[in-house]
């Protein structure tokens, strides 16, 4: 999986996916910085009258629920469906799923609706979208990634998937394999749009995947965007004396990160460990 790996994020460079994010006003402009820095092209574009031809030249969509209304949530199910018409990546970030019907309910219906290639979230949200108590304090988990790995694997042969969950250590499963991430930083909890921007990232990693033709794409996309995640926050960190620093190095961290180094971070979790969680 580390040559996997490896090969995304160097395909990442080399073909520089455009990623279409139909994502919450708060962190348009850091998930688009994050975008440009890891060597994908972003654009924000929720108007219905431009989705067609958004999905004709992106090559995915990230749909992200962080700021719901009504004319948005119309806008993510039609994106999708132009999106999954062409072929192309469709990457849900269930945000605060769990705290608000409406919330868990969109979540739910892009799910059932959509069928994304991957789904990256936080340990309550998965819970909350597999139908049991997340404990969703707003945006944020109350729940590890660890206590969310079985029901990230049932979600993913559920739908078809790939389930991606962040944490202390994040996992990104198949509903077979199961692969875990470490590293990363504190910090990056202290710093809006660190989640969303790996959503961001996840579709353009899957998407650069499949323009190489890396064998499992979907999953070795997912754990390559977080695997880049955590090689950044990690080196970030060590420069920065706090929230307020740690974001510019951040960028400069994505943008210098070297694919082998980012790779060892990822491992494949054996079924012993993952009953063992």
């Amino acid at each position: 999986m580390h040559e996997a790996v490896a090969a995304v994020l160097t395909a990442l460079k080399d073909f520089c996916p455009l990623v279409q994010n139909i994502t919450n006003f708060v962190v348009m402009e850091v998930n688009a910085d994050v975008l440009l820095a890891a060597g994908a092209s972003p654009i924000m574009a929720h108007a219905k009258e431009e989705l067609a031809e958004m999905a004709a030249i992106c090559d995915g969509l990230t749909i992200n629920i962080g700021t719901l209304d009504e004319p948005w949530i119309g806008s993510m199910f039609e994106a999708g469906k132009e999106a999954r018409a062409r072929g192309k990546v469709v990457v849900l970030d269930p945000v605060g799923a769990g705290a608000s019907k409406l919330r868990t309910g969109t979540a739910i219906g892009i799910l059932e609706q959509l069928r994304p290639d991957v789904m990256r979230c936080n340990g309550s949200e998965l819970l909350a979208v597999a139908g049991q108590s997340g404990a969703t304090r707003g945006v944020d988990s109350t729940m590890s990634s660890n206590e969310a790995v079985n029901s990230a694997m049932l979600l993913a042969e559920r739908y078809g998937m790939v389930c991606s969950v962040s944490g202390e250590t994040d996992y990104v499963t198949d509903g077979k394999t199961v692969l875990s991430v470490t590293g990363g930083s504190p910090l990056m909890t202290l710093v809006t749009g660190m989640g969303c921007s790996a959503s961001a990232l996840t579709t353009a990693c899957v998407a650069a995947a499949r323009k190489a033709g890396i064998a499992g794409a979907d999953l070795a996309g997912a754990a390559a965007a977080m695997a880049l995640m955590a090689e950044a926050g990690e080196n970030a960190a060590r420069v920065s004396m706090g929230p307020g620093t740690f974001l510019p190095h951040f960028l400069d961290a994505l943008y210098n990160a070297l694919p082998g180094n980012a790779a060892q971070r990822v491992r494949e979790v054996s079924l012993d460990e993952i009953q063992a969680l």
